[in-house]
């Protein structure tokens, strides 16, 4: 969700923490792993939205050597899907990695991002055709309507 290992680090130590400190409010109204999972994304969201103010550095001495080796087709695949995924809206990101990383069903995404799960649904669907259409080249295929632009 984070879309790189540094940032994500981050927001698992901010998620660890808040664990922590959220322990003796932890009401018990749902189930322990389904509150860690919303702290984790929370957190997260928090971290994404610190990224947006500071720069994206690129190593292109890691880009040119992947481009030289056989696996480069699937670093570029990977790295396709990687930014496709990052030029989500955050809401949808979080619905689409809860179900496609994190497995989740539909009800404990619902929970996590505390949403009614046909919102759930609507955010997973738009999430996968804008990735979709990103991938096919066509990110302005999408209906404007359906996918928000931060």
């Amino acid at each position: 969700m984070a879309g790189n290992d540094a940032d994500a680090l981050d927001a698992t130590q901010e998620a660890l923490i808040a664990v922590v400190r959220g322990l003796p409010h932890f009401d018990g109204r749902s189930s322990f792993v389904t509150w860690s999972y919303r702290v984790a994304t929370n957190a997260c969201l928090d971290e994404l939205r610190r990224r947006r103010r500071r720069p994206i550095p690129v190593d292109e001495m890691t880009v040119a050597a992947a481009a030289g080796t056989d696996l480069a087709g699937s670093i570029a695949d990977r790295m396709a899907i990687d930014d496709a995924v990052a030029a989500l809206p955050p809401e949808f990101r979080a619905a689409v990695v809860l179900r496609d990383v994190c497995a989740l069903d539909y009800a404990e995404i619902a929970e996590v991002l505390d949403v009614p799960p046909g919102t759930v649904r609507s955010r997973i669907a738009r999430g996968r055709a804008a990735i979709a259409a990103h991938l096919a080249g066509n990110p302005e295929s999408t209906d404007e309507r359906q996918i928000p632009r931060p």
